[in-house]
């Protein structure tokens, strides 16, 4: 039996530009708008599941609310912990720490930001949640507002990208993609 899984990233928040994280931070009035036109006329998920951090979880309870569908929050859907990055552009860090910030756009998988969290550890957490996902609802039809990173990484798995490929995966504000996951915990995007 399969899971069939959208995913869609919360809209621009207030820190946009920045590593955010787990910094939780509120959407902007731009960020609503992109969300609401997102999912327009869209009624086909039996359930919704969100990220409990606010610029995913306010909207995930309006759409509840709205379509009349059950909701969970996850904490194994938040966004990877950046650590001492939190809330730190790029722009910034290439000032402070140029060499940290580009190993870890070469490989995120072998460079973990100070007291952040590894993209293994991160890996295993979202990986983990979505095999619970699938014994609780397969052959259902979910929702899921979350984060870049989490999707990067559910896309990146399913069209089948090496891990130094993540951040191949671009991910835009508001923006969805369409999985299925099968008993054998195999990925496919659709189309």
């Amino acid at each position: 039996m399969t899971l069939l899984i959208e995913l869609i990233r919360h809209g621009e928040s207030e820190l946009a530009g920045s590593f955010r994280g787990s910094t939780d931070d509120p959407l902007t009035e731009k960020g609503w708008s992109q969300l609401r036109e997102a999912v327009a006329g869209e009624q086909r998920w039996n359930h919704i599941v969100s990220s409990p951090l606010q610029r995913c979880s306010r909207f995930a309870q309006e759409l509840a609310l709205t379509l009349g569908c059950e909701l969970t929050l996850r904490d194994d859907l938040q966004e990877l912990h950046f650590g001492a990055w939190e809330g730190r552009s790029s722009a910034d860090l290439y000032k402070t720490d140029a060499a940290a910030l580009s190993q870890f756009w070469d490989d995120p998988y072998a460079f973990t930001p100070p007291e952040a969290e590894s993209l293994m550890d991160f890996e295993h957490r979202v990986l983990g949640a979505l095999q619970q996902l699938y014994l609780q609802h397969k052959g259902e039809r979910l929702l899921l507002v979350t984060h870049g990173g989490v999707i990067r990484l559910l896309v990146a798995r399913a069209r089948g990208l090496p891990r130094k490929g993540l951040l191949q995966v671009n991910v835009g504000f508001a923006q969805r993609f369409r999985l299925s996951l099968d008993d054998q915990g195999v990925l496919k995007e659709l189309i």
